[in-house]
């Protein structure tokens, strides 16, 4: 096992990797921005390295400064967490020539799997459907010819992309050419790479994503699915797991995304998400080939945790679990707590925390790096953290959750709380009928 291992993130991902690094007796270094310096990560790892100013290209994405802090530290391995490096093939590369085992999947995975072509490709390989669409678009000629076969309206998508940035949809013809062009900008500005794919656009749909772990020999196991629908600009809001799918499909969907995850000797932890249509079909969208940030939903219904898992298949233990030993247990929603303003468009709301407490008793789990006075930086993502309960059935969850969330109080900035407090008790999501449009459909009285 190791005996140090670097954590190449921020926030709250950051705290949770070193929390459970610290109970399996690994030494911990955490990188930091100059705008991170007070954070709780910085406070708590056994040591710290500043790689940088607030400026994420200047720090947390700043390879030559984090490997050389790796280095310098002594080191063993990174864990990058999500977001920042943690799928990036080429940092994965450097990490492995230079003597550091990356504590995820290997590179040739990531660039496989990368990719949204790439994916589509692995997904056809493994008989697992996919939403009618393209590989990667050579031009707006190419756009149009895909559009007419394809049908009206289509999404265009990053194909490096994921988080939501990168897509467009195309409603017509005349729209085309001009958004073929903004998406290949925002493609270019956010993942460095302008290549674009096409695929039938969906009104509405339901977001479900597969909890997979591979060892990287072709043993792979799923723990469970979650359930992703609602969402803001294509972001995920509040998530559950397990989903409230038909037993058939859940279990069909499950197997698809083990059947995919093995057909590329998966390694570590990572996600395949899917989209469902009113009927009932079901299609492969992406991998993530990382932990994700809702990975809290899956630890709770499995009693699990999944990034002592990542580490020691890192560290060569192999995957400790079969499939029968993955016993899933009640219900478990989260809800992602954000420093904005849902009144005004989710507009972000950086600033000072003056005063904040979090939720507990029975059932009730907070992952932050906030606490009272912290200054939630303008520079990064607005998470002040995720509150996660779990109880028995998705209705008695729903209540637990309702009751967390009227016992958490954050001073300071507008938080995405009062928003949630009106979702559970709104009866379409008591009921299960949740769509990505949820907020802008479903926010209302149920018809009679």
């Amino acid at each position: 096992m190791f005996k140090k291992i670097l954590i190449a993130n921020r926030g709250e991902i950051a705290l949770r990797v070193i929390r459970t690094a610290r109970e399996m007796g690994i030494k911990t270094v955490v990188v930091y921005s100059t705008a991170d310096e007070k954070s709780l990560p910085v406070l708590l790892a056994d040591e710290s390295v500043c790689v940088g100013p607030p400026a994420s290209n200047q720090s947390y994405l700043n390879i030559p400064n984090i490997l050389s802090a790796a280095l310098m530290t002594g080191a063993e391995a990174i864990h990058p967490g999500y977001g920042f490096m943690a799928e990036n093939p080429d940092f994965a590369e450097m990490c492995r020539e230079h003597g550091i085992v990356f504590i995820g999947p290997t590179p040739e995975s990531m660039r496989a799997l990368g990719s949204k072509a790439g994916g589509r490709d692995i997904a056809a390989q493994s008989s697992v459907p996919v939403v009618p669409g393209t590989g990667v678009l050579e031009d707006t000629d190419a756009a149009l010819l895909a559009a007419k076969q394809i049908g009206y309206p289509v999404l265009l998508k990053a194909s490096a992309g994921g988080g939501g940035r990168g897509q467009k949809v195309i409603r017509t013809q005349d729209e085309l050419a001009k958004g073929f062009a903004q998406a290949q900008e925002e493609a270019k500005l956010y993942f460095s790479d302008p290549a674009l794919i096409m695929e039938k656009f969906l009104e509405e749909f339901r977001h479900v994503e597969v909890q997979v772990m591979g060892d990287g020999q072709g043993h792979v196991i799923h723990i469970g699915e979650r359930d992703c629908s609602i969402q803001r600009r294509n972001q995920k809001l509040i998530e559950e797991a397990p989903s409230t799918l038909p037993e058939s499909l859940r279990q069909e969907i499950l197997s698809a995304g083990v059947r995919l995850a093995k057909h590329v000797n998966y390694a570590g932890a990572g996600t395949l998400e899917f989209i469902l249509d009113r009927e009932g079909n079901y299609y492969f969208m992406e991998m993530n080939t990382r932990i994700q940030v809702e990975h809290c939903v899956s630890e709770m219904i499995s009693n699990l945790d999944l990034v002592r898992m990542q580490i020691e298949i890192a560290a060569g233990e192999g995957l400790k679990l079969q499939q029968e030993d993955v016993v899933l247990r009640g219900h478990a929603i989260e809800c992602r707590i954000n420093a904005e303003d849902p009144d005004k468009d989710f507009r972000p709301a950086a600033g000072k925390i003056d005063d904040v407490h979090f939720a507990g008793g029975p059932g009730v789990r907070v992952d932050t790096h906030t606490y009272s006075g912290y200054s939630i930086p303008p520079h990064y993502d607005s998470l002040i953290g995720k509150l996660i309960v779990w109880h028995e059935n998705r209705d008695k969850a729903i209540h637990r959750m309702k009751r967390a969330l009227e016992e958490t109080v954050i001073q300071g900035p507008k938080t995405t709380i009062p928003l949630y407090i009106k979702i559970m008790d709104n009866p379409f999501y008591k009921r299960g009928a949740v769509m990505t449009n949820f907020l802008k459909t479903r926010m209302v009285a149920p018809e009679a």
